[in-house]
C-alpha cells in the first residue's frame, strides 16, 4: 500500500505527459513498448527509486544514434534463494 502512495505523483506525471502532451508531438519513441510505458512498468515493479533509475536511463537510450526494438523492463530479482 506504501509502495503505491510513494509512486502516485511520478505516476500521475507520467499519465499528464501520455494524455496530454504526448498527442502535441510526433511519435519518435525507438523501442517498444513506448519510453512513457515502459516508465510505469519500471515503477510498479521496481519501485520509486530504482524504477525511476530504469527510465530515466531509457529516456536516455532513446535518441536518432540509439537502439531500437523490443526492450522489456527486467524482472525483479528475488533476494532469497530456495533450496
Amino acid at each position: 500500500m506504501l509502495k503505491k502512495i510513494i509512486i502516485a505523483p511520478f505516476l500521475f506525471l507520467i499519465y499528464f505527459y501520455k494524455i496530454v502532451l504526448s498527442p502535441l508531438m510526433p511519435s519518435t519513441c525507438r523501442f517498444q513498448p513506448t519510453c512513457s510505458s515502459y516508465f510505469i512498468e519500471a515503477l510498479k515493479v521496481h519501485g520509486v527509486f530504482y524504477g525511476t533509475y530504469l527510465g530515466i536511463g531509457r529516456i536516455a537510450r532513446c535518441h536518432p544514434w540509439g537502439k531500437n526494438g523490443y526492450d522489456p523492463v527486467p524482472e525483479k530479482k528475488c533476494k532469497h534463494q530456495r533450496i
